[in-house]
């Protein structure tokens, strides 16, 4: 693991090293989630295709929450729109 670091901002901005955002294709608008570990460490976890296509196939053959929603839904009486 490569050791680089940034200084916050007054208004709590933060560069991302160009060596990281080139490896990792960080462009600007590129969003990316805040995660807090047990350890109190950040996680910054960019929001890339990559990492979106990798997050549904964990996700596939899993539950089907929208069917579930569905379902829920008419057995209180309301109706999808």
């Amino acid at each position: 693991m490569r050791d680089l670091s940034a200084t916050f901002t007054t208004k709590g901005q933060l560069v991302i090293p160009a060596e990281l955002r080139r490896k990792h294709g960080l462009q600007a608008g590129t969003k990316v989630k805040f995660l807090e570990d047990e350890f109190g460490r950040i996680v910054i976890q960019p929001l890339t295709e990559e990492y979106l296509d990798r997050l549904q196939a964990c996700l596939a053959g899993g539950p089907d929450l929208l069917a579930e929603l569905k379902r829920d839904r008419r057995a209180d009486g309301r109706r999808d729109k």
